[in-house]
């Protein structure tokens, strides 16, 4: 099984290169989207300006790539901005982004007590039946967080949540399409599990199980 990890200059390849190296995964970084039509299952990570992002995924024919991919039925996992990027709108310079999952980016509201960025460890808890990402994994366990906006999705596809001055999806999936607004690779043991459970995930065309 080869994993393939999007290259589109947005950064964190390293860490998300060092779990799967950790975790025996035989996976390939890169930009080029014929060759990671080619992979079993994608990682889609990233930090950074959604405008600037989505440019170079277009670019690079990484859209199409991203867009193709997800009807394809296979495995596609986005982390952060790649979490963001999966849905249709981001408030971010008002970006028009991919449109694989009904949704917007909103930037967080000033709140007294609380700093924009939203960064560091909270936790979060499952809404619904345990999405098998998280099998192995506690309730309310932390994961770590670097992000200004924050995606909004319908109830029915969020599969855990957050709260930073109100609550948001930290997480978000329907069929063989998830996405993380946390980072997993920077999360400790239960970041690696949940990466681990997505090496072996097979949706089979269901959302929850």
């Amino acid at each position: 099984m080869k994993v393939g990890v999007i290259d589109y200059d947005a950064g964190n390849l390293a860490s998300v290169s060092t779990a799967l190296r950790f975790l025996g995964a035989d996976f390939i970084v890169s930009p080029d989207h014929r060759e990671l039509d080619r992979c079993d299952r994608l990682i889609f990570p990233g930090v950074g300006e959604a405008f600037h992002a989505m440019h170079v995924l277009r670019e690079r024919s990484l859209d199409t790539l991203l867009q193709r991919y997800a009807a394809s039925g296979r495995p596609l996992l986005g982390i952060c901005i790649g979490c963001q990027l999966v849905l249709d709108h981001s408030e971010e310079r008002d970006t028009d982004c991919l449109g694989i999952i009904p949704g917007k980016v909103l930037l967080f509201p000033e709140r007294k007590g609380l700093k924009v960025p939203h960064m560091g460890w909270n936790s979060v808890r499952f809404c619904g039946d345990i999405h098998p990402l998280f099998s192995g994994i506690p309730d309310g366990t932390s994961f770590y967080f670097v992000h200004s906006y924050y995606p909004q999705v319908d109830r029915s596809l969020t599969i855990a949540e957050c709260d930073y001055g109100e609550t948001f999806s930290a997480a978000f999936a329907r069929d063989n399409i998830a996405a993380m607004q946390f980072h997993p690779e920077k999360s400790g043991p239960f970041g690696l599990r949940l990466l681990k459970n997505f090496l072996s995930w097979n949706p089979g065309g269901a959302e929850h199980v």
